[in-house]
């Protein structure tokens, strides 16, 4: 039998043990103050490492100008310092419509925060998220991004098809017009930018310079995934019922392969994978468009392995599937008159392509090589579609690509698609 004081101390331990699980039981979004809302990527770029003759930046602001796909109210950016190896210490950013050139539209600026906080110091190999801001984005539109580095930093960065502006020394990110110094075709430390959606989705095209390419013809927004975009937006099929909610972001890196790493600090398709597809806020679908790389690079005589290739796709599309992500495999464009051709590697092309059309693992295709070859000489780009190094299609040819595209292919909600 309990004496009085052991009764007590009993019924103590009872009533906190119950207030702790109270305390448990509320809901994390209550405790925490999660923001509510469904958060899309409307525009997206792959982050990449430091180029032999990059330029540092120094107390100074970087407008960076993105297109949307799709719109929104709310706004959000992801800055990456993942390809990074010291602290990146951002000053200021904020965000805007964009009028022309280096100009911000009239009443559109918006200041960010990260984590309540106007600066933030970005560890080594770590992304951020910015907080929300309210910004009425449209599609198909154009938004500026501006950034001070108060420090010197070297640019970590993917390429751009538009310029983007550097400053003269000071913080600019608020100012209507920008003091420019000079500009660049590149996108330093930003990867992606958010709009708050309901019922929509992104896709990732994840690939090589073929997806982020840079011989189209600079500021025209003319790549393939370009091209989807626009259709997603003015589409009018019985097929399709996605009409302009699907945000379309563009993971392509030049020089990029499936299995190897190009150089030290370049990562593979398959190291790449869980930062920039499934990290993308809102993805269901990727486009995999990825290889040639991987063949033009192995030995003439002894090309890397159809098979090798074939395991590595299958690796993507398993850890997609598990994460409810349709992947829809492209096939491999025509390279006969690039440097690096031979005929033991087109041999290894036809015989991934055969087996991306026939054997189903993906859960379609994109026949890319049967849109941009020659029929005359089937190993080699139509000439019309060919920009001159006979690997990289031409404007006419990603506009083909992106019109070959079947929007039937991005249903609501495909088997296993993510919400």
């Amino acid at each position: 039998m309990l004496s009085l004081p052991a009764l007590f101390s009993t019924a103590s331990r009872l009533l906190a043990g119950a207030a702790l699980a109270a305390a448990m039981a509320v809901p994390a979004s209550a405790s925490q103050g999660w923001p509510s809302g469904h958060w899309v990527a409307t525009w997206g770029a792959s982050p990449g490492t430091v180029p032999a003759n990059a330029r540092a930046f120094s107390d100074q602001t970087l407008r960076l100008i993105v297109r949307t796909s799709i719109g929104g109210n709310r706004v959000r950016i992801r800055l990456s310092n993942e390809m990074g190896t010291t602290p990146l210490h951002v000053g200021e950013a904020h965000i805007a419509v964009r009028a022309s050139g280096a100009e911000i539209a009239p009443g559109t600026d918006r200041p960010l925060t990260f984590s309540g906080q106007a600066a933030i110091t970005i560890p080594p190999g770590a992304p951020v998220l910015s907080d929300p801001v309210e910004l009425n984005v449209a599609p198909l539109s154009e938004l500026a991004v501006s950034i001070y580095l108060p420090d010197t930093v070297t640019s970590i960065h993917g390429t751009a098809s538009q310029p983007n502006y550097v400053s003269l020394p000071g913080n600019f990110t608020g100012s209507s017009a920008l003091p420019t110094e000079r500009t660049i075709l590149t996108l330093p430390f930003l990867t992606q930018v958010d709009v708050d959606r309901d019922a929509t989705a992104a896709i990732v095209t994840f690939g090589d310079a073929i997806t982020g390419s840079t011989r189209n013809t600079a500021d025209a927004d003319g790549r393939w995934p370009s091209w989807l975009a626009k259709r997603l937006q003015s589409a009018r099929d019985s097929n399709f019922d996605m009409t302009g909610r699907l945000g379309m972001v563009e993971r392509g890196i030049i020089g990029a392969r499936l299995l190897s790493r190009p150089a030290p600090d370049e990562p593979s398709a398959l190291e790449r994978f869980d930062r920039e597809v499934l990290a993308t806020a809102g993805v269901r679908y990727m486009i995999v468009l990825i290889g040639i790389n991987d063949i033009g690079a192995s030995p003439n005589d002894n090309p890397v392995g159809a098979q090798d290739l074939i395991a590595g796709y299958r690796q993507l599309v398993a850890r997609a599937h598990q994460q409810g992500i349709a992947v829809y495999g492209a096939t491999l464009t025509p390279f006969e008159g690039a440097p690096f051709y031979s005929a033991a590697k087109e041999q290894v092309r036809q015989t991934v392509n055969d087996w991306i059309r026939t054997h189903e693992e993906f859960d379609g295709v994109l026949d890319f090589d049967a849109v941009t070859r020659d029929p005359a000489r089937p190993t080699r780009l139509l000439p019309a579609y060919d920009s001159g190094d006979h690997l990289h299609p031409n404007d006419l040819g990603h506009q083909a690509m992106g019109k070959a595209v079947p929007l039937e292919l991005f249903r609501s909600q495909p088997a296993g698609g993510k919400r």
